[in-house]
């Protein structure tokens, strides 16, 4: 399935939850759709789960 596909299948689910639930239920579609891609990255291979909790070092 192309990008573009998912993110209009991702643009209506949030359209939906925002015209029948709200401002409420738009923010959590959008909360649960990040946390899902998240992980679904991570389930992947594409993401380590040590890059969220690595300190950067400041170079100057």
């Amino acid at each position: 399935m192309s990008m573009a596909v998912v993110g209009m299948i991702a643009g209506m689910a949030l359209a939906f939850a925002g015209y029948f639930g709200g401002f409420g239920a738009f923010v959590l579609v959008a909360a649960l759709g990040a946390v899902g891609f998240v992980v679904g990255r991570f389930l992947d291979g594409d993401m380590d789960f040590g890059e969220f909790f690595r300190v950067r070092e400041r170079r100057r």
